[in-house]
């Protein structure tokens, strides 16, 4: 016997008690509120300076002048927001440039951007596939993605997350079906910051034929890897076998906004099937001409040298943290996460971390892959040495007096290695 319908208010009193167990035990990851952001790695938060290891902020261009001083002079020259959408409103001729930057950035032919990264997911994947086609996802997909199936009326089927032979299965069980099969992956996954095995993957779609198209999303690669910054599809020389590449704005380019590229001839008519192209407002100004900014630099020697100072950083941090007795995810990338026995460890070391003055994101069931609880610490190229120095020690600290690592290790210092 069921329990029946479970109404409005009743669901929201749930969700409030589940909150209210994690208030109970310190503070509320979601109602954080920083009194200043100072530079791209220091802010105050409830009046004490902390040092921020979860904001995706991957180059920390955010306060770079270039990049600010587009923002000011476009907010200046056209205003504070555009106040609807392409489509209702027309687009500014801003709108139109950043779209045919990014798409020579990536070498493809066409770009549509989109409001936000998450948009850029939802808005292609729902207009891609329709009734009879098939949507075939890593399990450990992204919401935007799973969101994005779900507003699609495609069959959607997950396979095993990073395994090319999982999705062969599938694909062979589809063999002969009608309707078309997008195959959506991403270059790197932001919970445990493991890499797609893409060159498998690809070859997995090439050899499946006609109607099976490749889709990576690139948010947490782009700026990050591949020689030009171009993300995994660089990294890997499998740029020509994606047929969509997703990207945001909101982590290596310091703003907010998403995009999508494509050499597809008719790729540009997926705007008007586009639901969240449509009818949601269009990038402001500023964040146009931020994002302008940014792309510039990514595909610079600048951004080279971010991206260098950026990879140096995070396999820093990612030998710091195996050294000292945690559990991580399987490679070092910009994400590097803790893996943390239970809900309640985690949110209690969370909390001690910010007390020490090092800001991280929690990530904990239902939202991480496989049930982890994790401390999932950000990367960024702006971060020094002695801000990660910090860190790692800070993190000995509280998993040597919890009991979580041992603490007859070696102190950090004589752990890390200019080599890391």
């Amino acid at each position: 016997m069921g329990f029946g319908h479970v109404g409005i208010k009743d669901r929201i009193q749930l969700a409030e008690r589940n909150v209210d167990a994690l208030r109970s035990l310190g503070r509320d990851p979601s109602a954080l509120e920083f009194d200043e952001i100072i530079t791209p790695t220091q802010a105050v938060l409830g009046g004490e300076r902390v040092t921020l290891f979860g904001t995706n902020n991957y180059l920390g261009l955010t306060f770079h002048a270039g990049c600010v001083d587009a923002a000011k002079t476009a907010s200046q020259l056209q205003g504070s927001g555009t106040t609807g959408s392409r489509m209702a409103n027309g687009s500014y001729a801003s709108h139109r440039k950043l779209e045919h930057e990014i798409a020579a950035f990536h070498g493809k032919r066409d770009t549509i951007i989109f409001s936000t990264g998450y948009l850029a997911n939802v808005g292609m994947i729902s207009a891609l596939a329709v009734s009879g086609d098939y949507l075939l996802i890593d399990a450990d997909s992204h919401a935007s993605i799973y969101d994005g199936c779900k507003m699609s009326d495609a069959e959607t089927l997950r396979f095993k997350h990073n395994s090319p032979e999982s999705l062969a299965r599938r694909l062979k069980h589809l063999a002969g079906s009608e309707g078309d099969k997008v195959v959506i992956v991403e270059g790197i996954y932001s919970m445990l910051g493991d890499t797609a095995p893409l060159k498998e993957i690809a070859a997995v779609v090439r050899e499946a034929g006609e109607g099976v198209y490749l889709m990576i999303d690139e948010a947490h690669s782009l700026g990050v890897i591949g020689h030009n910054g171009r993300g995994l599809s660089e990294e890997d020389d499998v740029e020509k076998d994606c047929d969509f590449i997703t990207g945001t704005f909101s982590k290596s380019i310091g703003t907010t906004g998403g995009y999508c590229v494509s050499d597809h001839e008719w790729f540009s008519g997926l705007r008007i099937l586009s639901r969240p192209y449509i009818f949601t407002a269009s990038m402001t100004p500023s964040a146009v001409e931020t994002a302008r900014a940014a792309f510039g630099i990514v595909g610079s020697a600048e951004g080279r040298a971010l991206k260098s100072r950026l990879q140096s950083n995070y396999k820093r941090v990612f030998a710091g943290v195996r050294a000292l007795g945690f559990e991580t995810g399987p490679q070092a990338g910009p994400v590097v996460a803790l893996q943390l026995p239970d809900p309640q460890t985690a949110i209690a070391f969370w909390n001690r971390t910010i007390d020490e003055g090092i800001y991280t994101n929690i990530a904990i069931p239902p939202a991480t892959p496989n049930g982890l609880s994790l401390l999932r610490v950000s990367v960024s190229a702006a971060h020094t040495d002695q801000e990660i120095d910090r860190a790692l020690a800070v993190f000995e600290s509280i998993g040597t007096e919890s009991g979580l690592i041992s603490s007859t290790r070696p102190r950090t210092e004589k752990l890390r290695s200019p080599a890391a």
